[in-house]
């Protein structure tokens, strides 16, 4: 058998081989828009040539002080400029940037300071009691570097330097250059499991420059948009829509308070053409009041995911001039990737019948190979009739490298070439996924992921409660909230429901806690098991 012509003498070079790396889109539009403006924070704006040397300064800075390829650089931030230039600065010198949820209790995030291996910690004046309390908790002894930002008047400046100053002792022209390898690691994301410690998702700089990209092409992006960041930096690196700005010279627009009137004037003040958010933010914005709505300039295109939003909710924020984009992912799938592509001919459908349609989660991103709907046994694709339920099923570029340190879990993951989402669904005739429930029992509340089994495991601690189980309940506000159904041991009639939640409270992050409680008997099998579907029924129809 001959060999391939097309492979002989042509090969990969420096000239016709490059990583893919979202870092290359920082440089370029620094270079070609100087001057435009990339990031707005209150008072504080910088153009791309400033964003860009101040990266520089940062990873320049970082390296001085022994930091360097495969190193962690953690964050404990809201949306400041310091987020976004860790995302290019950091990764520029081949460390991994890991943005922690500032919602976690101290023990989860000195959990994830240990395993992450953090190098240095940059920790916003705000969260510095939380970051404290964490750092006093764990083995890691990461650089400490306090930001004080001058947007925020409170909290208090810890650490050894604070950023600004070290900005000053990095150099603004660093040289730095694309990975040698784009499998290398850019980002480390911790997820909820259903059970133990929570999973390091390790992403690399591919999946993330893919990623970045299928945003731009999903949101319909033209040149220089502008982008309001409703949507934590610190899920999935803000979905890595902090990479897809850069693909298109758009404008960073910092939101350090997610609240309806700091948003309507950020929309109206700034010309704002994109934003995300779960739909708790959809329902801010639909119950804002006379005194904090303005006029939108134009139409917004608002994308969110998490639990699907209520058709009402949908047809109401429609109304005021958003358009509503539904998407699906997970962090293992570097955010959302996949979309509810939308049929110009449905527009012609009735409201809620539109608001129904547009709550399904979709078809692949451009950037994902292939998504399924599969019986998690046999493998086999289940029919597309819309009733069949399977597992949702994953592969591509954009599927994680791995969960750090954990290859068991790597490994049934990834079982059978597919990733395993281990969320149920069907799919439909036209190829669009629904969700239908959770296999993992993770519940969705305004964004954040809700570990059933954490908080059954809390209330099992309670020495008054015998049995509890904890299901999702639909939540116009925040899609869904938990709901704990509980059976007290014999003679502990008095345990209220304050009680309960007053213990959750003690126990756990407070967005874990149940918003209700209900003292019943609970549904069991014949060998004990609890049949949580039962509850899901009840808990729907509460």
């Amino acid at each position: 058998m001959s060999a391939n012509p097309y492979e002989i003498d042509l090969d990969k070079n420096a000239a016709n081989h490059q990583a893919l790396s979202p870092l290359s889109f920082l440089r370029r539009n620094a270079n070609v828009f100087p001057d435009h403006t990339a990031v707005i924070h209150g008072q504080q704006k910088f153009t791309y040539r400033e964003f860009y040397a101040r990266a520089r300064r940062l990873g320049s800075a970082l390296k001085a002080r022994g930091i360097g390829l495969g190193d962690t650089v953690a964050m404990i931030c809201p949306n400041i400029p310091a987020m976004l230039e860790a995302h290019y600065g950091v990764p520029m010198i081949g460390a991994v940037i890991n943005t922690i949820n500032y919602r976690l209790d101290a023990a989860a995030i000195a959990f994830i300071l240990d395993h992450g291996e953090a190098k240095a910690v940059i920790v916003d004046k705000e969260f510095a009691a939380l970051a404290k309390d964490a750092l006093s908790q764990c083995k890691a002894k990461p650089l400490v570097i306090g930001v004080d930002d001058p947007e925020y008047s409170g909290g208090e400046l810890i650490g050894k330097i604070e950023y600004e100053a070290l900005l000053t002792e990095g150099d603004p022209d660093m040289e730095w250059s694309l990975p040698e390898d784009e499998w290398q690691a850019i980002a480390l994301n911790y997820t909820s499991g259903t059970t133990g410690n929570p999973k390091g998702v390790v992403y690399h700089h591919r999946g993330a420059y893919l990623l970045a990209m299928g945003n731009v092409v999903t949101a319909s992006m033209q040149q220089h948009p502008i982008y309001l960041w409703t949507l934590p930096m610190f899920h999935c690196n803000g979905w890595c829509f902090t990479w897809s700005l850069s693909v298109l010279a758009g404008t960073h627009v910092c939101l350090r308070r997610v609240e309806p009137k700091p948003i309507f004037d950020a929309l109206a003040a700034h010309n704002v053409t994109h934003l995300c958010g779960a739909p708790i933010v959809m329902g801010m914005l639909v119950n804002a009041s006379e005194d904090e709505r303005k006029p939108l300039p134009h139409r917004v295109n608002f994308f969110t995911a998490a639990a699907p939003p209520p058709a009402a909710v949908i047809a109401k924020i429609e109304a005021q001039g958003f358009f509503i984009t539904h998407l699906y992912g997970l962090t293992e799938t570097y955010g959302p990737a996949v979309v509810n592509a939308w049929h110009q001919e449905w527009n012609e459908l009735p409201e809620d019948e539109r608001a129904r349609v547009k709550a399904r989660q979709g078809v692949p991103y451009e950037v994902l190979e292939e998504l399924s709907v599969r019986d998690p046994e046999s493998m086999q694709p289940v029919p597309k009739d819309g009733e069949t339920m399977g597992e949702v099923m994953f592969r591509g570029n954009v599927v994680m490298k791995g969960y750090l340190k954990n290859p068991t879990a790597t490994r049934e993951a990834f079982a059978d070439g597919w990733f395993h989402s281990g969320d149920l669904g069907v799919w439909h005739p036209d190829g669009y996924i629904q969700l239908k429930d959770r296999s993992k029992d993770i519940i969705i509340s305004g964004g954040e992921n809700i570990s059933s089994i954490e908080v059954e495991d809390t209330l099992y601690k309670h020495p008054s409660i015998q049995a509890a189980a904890v299901v999702a309940r639909p939540d116009e506000k925040w899609g869904e909230t938990p709901v704990a159904f509980i059976e007290t041991k014999p003679g502990e009639d008095g345990l209220s429901e304050d009680d309960v939640i007053g213990f959750c409270r003690e126990n756990l992050a407070h967005y874990k806690c149940p918003r209700t409680v209900i003292f019943t008997e609970l549904p069991k099998t014949s060998t004990g098991k609890i049949q949580k579907f039962k509850l899901r029924d009840q808990a729907r129809n509460m």
